[in-house]
């Protein structure tokens, strides 16, 4: 599984997590990248990525410059009512965001991580995010670190981020409103729900923009679990420190899924997720449109030989009653040729203890098989449609440009005993009449 590892020892920013994805391209795919990015707004804005040694470490340093101007990606906040200078608005800035020669992929996901940011701003500011007034050169510096972060993403196209706790730094800040402590306000309501850390450095480490888009792309919080690493990527950051201030991507593949967080994962539909780049349209890419598609379960599993079938049929009741994805038996062979039943249960990662216990309450086995797994799901929704023998609910399954649809089996078999009629002729009526 294509998985991205960002190690957040030394926080995050911007600028550092797009110098890293930008290392992690090839020469031809860097120059790529930067031709795309100094063509976007104006010429008054250009993106510049530069060879830096920290601590005998060699990474990038990307550099954006508004109007000639080097925006400081270390200030807290980007938004103020007291900031000399021009303004614009959070629907300015969406507006600036859908004029962007990009993917609507890129478009939709670089919004949405600029509104965590606004949203943070605005809780801040006790207002609503209409009422903020962004400054303008921090708002094009953090729209630029945004857009070419998200840019990135789709041409590495990874099917899973994890990312380690982030370190945030400790002390205090100087911005606009005057001395914050770290992190500050902003960032520290974005960063709700992740495990952060303040350490021994005094200085903010992690920005509002490094924080939303950690928090809108990362599955998951974690320690660096085992992955074979292919590319490691180094974006480096404007000060210096005792240690070296750079963000470290690892890219590389992984067989075994950590268990995920419990946090909602961002989605974008069908409708407006990018297609594949190949010959056929009609035909969306896995790893663009399936980018937060995969869904990661657990297979638990046990051998029966020595429980009657009765006792097993109850056994998967209380399962399927408990929430569990799935249950089915399967015929085995077990030790000494005695014919058994292996029992498969399907659950989510956070409700293994739940059925392992269960298993173990409700079967003779004395252990259990834990698998790690994951699916690739279509979205699910339910219709109803009428019919001679009355209302019919016809499950709809679509993604990744597929649709497809059937009866639910209850209505169907409910329906054909009123009417003293075939399962199929109600089946057919049902067929045509959502079809119509």
């Amino acid at each position: 599984m294509k998985t991205l590892f960002i190690d957040c020892s030394m926080g995050a920013a911007g600028d550092m997590l797009m110098g890293a994805l930008y290392e992690l391209l090839t020469p031809p795919q860097q120059e790529d990248f930067l031709e795309t990015m100094n063509h976007l707004l104006s010429k008054n804005i250009s993106v510049t990525a530069t060879p830096c040694e920290k601590c005998g470490i060699y990474g990038t340093k990307m550099n954006v410059s508004i109007y000639g101007k080097m925006e400081e990606t270390s200030l807290s906040e980007t938004s103020s009512h007291n900031f000399h200078g021009a303004h614009t608005s959070y629907s300015d800035i969406l507006a600036q965001i859908d004029s962007l020669a990009v993917s609507s992929w890129v478009k939709q996901h670089t919004k949405e991580v600029y509104t965590l940011i606004g949203n943070a701003e605005s809780y801040v500011h006790h207002t609503d995010i209409a009422q903020i007034h962004f400054h303008e050169v921090g708002t094009l510096d953090a729209v630029m670190d945004v857009v070419g972060c998200c840019i990135l993403l789709e041409r590495l196209a990874p099917e899973q981020i994890l990312a380690s706790p982030v370190h945030v730094g400790s002390g205090t800040v100087s911005c606009a409103h005057g001395v914050l402590p770290v992190p500050a306000p902003a960032t520290a309501e974005i960063l709700q729900g992740i495990p952060i850390y303040s350490g021994t450095i005094t200085g903010e480490l992690c920005t509002p923009t490094g924080a939303a888009l950690l928090k809108h792309f990362v599955r998951q919080f974690l320690p660096m679990p085992p992955m074979t690493v292919q590319k490691t990527g180094y974006g480096m950051g404007t000060k210096d420190f005792t240690t070296a201030n750079c963000l470290r991507i690892f890219f590389g593949d992984m067989d075994i899924l950590p268990v995920p967080s419990k946090r909602q994962l961002p989605h974008i539909s069908p409708s407006s997720a990018i297609k594949a780049p190949t010959d056929s349209e009609s035909h969306p890419d896995f790893y663009t449109e399936g980018f937060h598609n995969l869904d990661q379960i657990l297979e638990l599993s046990c051998n029966l030989d020595d429980m009657t079938p009765e006792a097993i049929s109850y056994t998967m009741d209380v399962l399927l009653e408990a929430g569990a994805l799935d249950v089915f038996t399967t015929p085995v062979h077990m030790k000494k040729n005695r014919s058994g039943l292996l029992l498969t249960c399907l659950c989510n990662m956070e409700q293994e203890s739940i059925f392992s216990r269960l298993i173990l309450e409700h079967t003779t086995t004395r252990g259990i098989r834990i698998h790690p797994c994951y699916r690739r799901i279509l979205d699910a929704s339910f219709e109803k449609v009428s019919t001679p023998f009355g209302t019919i609910t016809i499950k709809v399954s679509t993604g990744y440009g597929i649709h497809k649809f059937k009866p639910e089996y209850d209505d169907v078999a409910k329906a054909a005993r009123e009417h003293n009629t075939t399962f199929q002729e109600v089946w057919n009526a049902a067929k045509d009449a959502y079809l119509k």
